[in-house]
């Protein structure tokens, strides 16, 4: 069985997203990291083209809905609400700033 978020904490005022999973795994992710990883097919294509979207400074979460038992949509302030992040990728995006954070 594919591994599930046993918590999810939106920090409005710090933009983090605190996701804790079943598997142990704890992970803030921020609101320009979650824009910039978005994989909708406008930036997925875009990302194909060679030229990856890097949001703005001030890029911020402003709306989250679950969907179902899939993941989240997220909606961000520069009018961006075409991303869903399916709970395999959402942990696979903790795993990875986990492995940013952690000393080498």
């Amino acid at each position: 069985m594919a591994v599930q978020p046993q918590g999810i904490v939106w920090h409005e005022a710090s933009g983090q997203l605190e996701l804790q999973w079943d598997d142990g795994v704890q992970a803030w992710l921020g609101s320009r990291e979650l824009r910039e990883a978005c994989k909708c097919a406008a930036c997925e294509n875009t990302r194909r083209a060679g030229r990856p979207f890097v949001a703005a400074e001030a890029t911020a979460l402003t709306q989250l809905h679950p969907i179902g038992e899939f993941g989240l949509q997220l909606i961000f302030n520069d009018g961006h609400d075409r991303g869903i992040y399916p709970w395999p990728y959402l942990h696979a995006l903790s795993l990875h700033a986990l492995s940013l954070r952690s000393p080498a």
